[in-house]
């Protein structure tokens, strides 16, 4: 086997780290260094995202179509909820009993709609019997802060449904539109507490929270730390021992 010349030598110790090794660890820190990193990225995101929902601000009309909102901007917005075609957001947990969001189009008056998260509902004993989730047609001014419609982990093709108010997983606004058979505003609006006709609205910051994201970012940190400390190990020979 071929002989590695030392870098350096003290005593009876020698570094010889072979090539193949270092590329390799030198890979590997890297790797686990950025994820690492990105965790932190994620963490700050998280934090800021917490400052914007407890913030406390006035709210903005609703702006017109096109023009994006802040995620959990306040907001207001004026129209008739179209109590005929509701979606009820399926596997919604509270305190863990199962249950379902209940998302109502609010008609506005350019003929788009906004949809509005009246809270959750308990499922009953049976899943077949949807509850019961009829409201006025009148008209309205509904406040609450807006949010993004979620997103499943991983997509999945839903199977189709039929009849309202219809369960939906993980719609995408497109999906709902073509439901709906008009403009949908992207995202929903988390109808506030003390509004009327809503239901359990006990809204809560949703995903990893930035203490996990600083969790896993000091975990790829000490992977990191590892790599260079197993290599270093393996780097340092006695004088007489093979390379």
């Amino acid at each position: 086997m071929a002989k590695y010349s030392p870098v350096l030598k003290r005593g009876r110790w020698r570094f010889a780290p072979r090539p193949a090794a270092t590329a390799a660890t030198v890979a590997a820190v890297a790797v686990f260094a950025m994820l690492g990193n990105w965790q932190l990225d994620r963490g700050a995101e998280k934090r800021d995202l917490a400052a914007d929902f407890h913030r406390a601000e006035p709210a903005i009309e609703l702006p017109p179509a096109g023009r994006a909102l802040q995620r959990y901007q306040r907001v207001v917005a004026r129209g008739r909820y179209d109590s005929s075609r509701q979606f009820l957001l399926d596997n919604r947990s509270h305190a863990g009993a199962a249950g379902v969001e209940v998302l109502t189009p609010l008609l506005l008056a350019d003929g788009s709609a906004v949809l509005v998260n009246r809270g959750w509902l308990p499922f009953g004993t049976d899943r077949a019997r949807l509850p019961e989730v009829a409201v006025g047609a009148e008209s309205r001014l509904v406040a609450g802060r807006f949010n993004e419609l979620p997103r499943a982990p991983i997509e999945l093709a839903a199977p189709p449904q039929a009849g309202w108010p219809r369960l939906v997983n993980y719609p995408q606004a497109a999906e709902l539109a073509e439901m709906l058979g008009r403009e949908l505003r992207p995202g929903m609006i988390l109808l506030d507490p003390d509004e009327r006709d809503g239901y359990l609205r006990d809204w809560q910051l949703t995903g990893t929270t930035p203490e996990r994201h600083l969790g896993y970012a000091v975990q790829w940190f000490a992977l990191a730390a590892t790599a260079a400390a197993i290599w270093l190990a393996l780097s340092l020979k006695r004088d007489g021992e093979a390379a």
